[in-house]
């Protein structure tokens, strides 16, 4: 898959063809910064893990003002336009652990090996909250609109990546994940066990 600026014309910048959209990103950074909240996580360092065109760091550094912001990215052609780290998440390995780690919509595009490699350097990268979803075949079936979707991408069933995540993490609804071990408290009822 050649992540340049054609593949990101056609799903990010045209918006009659675009897979998203700010307004919803600005919700979606709305909704990981009160639950890190929420959950009492003070939040110093993320990590977004195949940042794309990075339509969250704006509102995410506006929402989390004392957070450093990472994004990590393998296209050559947005590390030079957006100034991004070059990275693969398989075997990324910062200097020290993210709070916050977000994932949204990447492992999608990896094979099996890549795809669980990275699922288990998220216990690496990730101290404290895990923000995380891919397109699984559900979802190609009964959500996601095909015309705006990329086709070229790796369609599992959403169990073969909560059974990778949950070796380390705990579920807790809604894409979150909280690191197995951490000092955070979730009631019964607002988590998924």
């Amino acid at each position: 898959m050649a992540f340049d600026h054609a593949y990101y014309r056609r799903y990010y910048y045209d918006p009659r063809t675009a897979v998203t959209s700010r307004p919803e990103m600005r919700a979606r950074a709305r909704l990981i910064a009160a639950f890190t909240e929420h959950i009492g996580l003070p939040v110093r360092r993320v990590l977004d893990a195949g940042c794309g065109t990075g339509m969250l760091r704006a509102p995410l550094k506006r929402l989390l003002p004392k957070a450093e912001y990472v994004g990590l990215e393998t296209s050559e052609y947005l590390c030079r336009r957006y100034g991004w780290q070059s990275g693969r998440l398989e075997d990324y390995r910062p200097q020290e652990p993210f709070d916050l780690v977000i994932c949204y919509d990447v492992l999608q595009y990896l094979d099996a090996h890549g795809a669980a490699r990275a699922l288990a350097n998220f216990a690496r990268t990730c101290r404290g909250v895990l923000y995380f979803s891919a397109l699984t075949r559900r979802d190609w079936q009964w959500n996601c609109d095909r015309t705006r979707t990329d086709s070229a991408v790796q369609l599992r069933p959403g169990s073969w990546y909560r059974q990778r995540l949950l070796r380390n993490f705990r579920e807790v609804g809604t894409g979150f994940w909280l690191r197995r071990g951490v000092p955070l408290t979730v009631w019964e009822l607002e988590s998924q066990f």
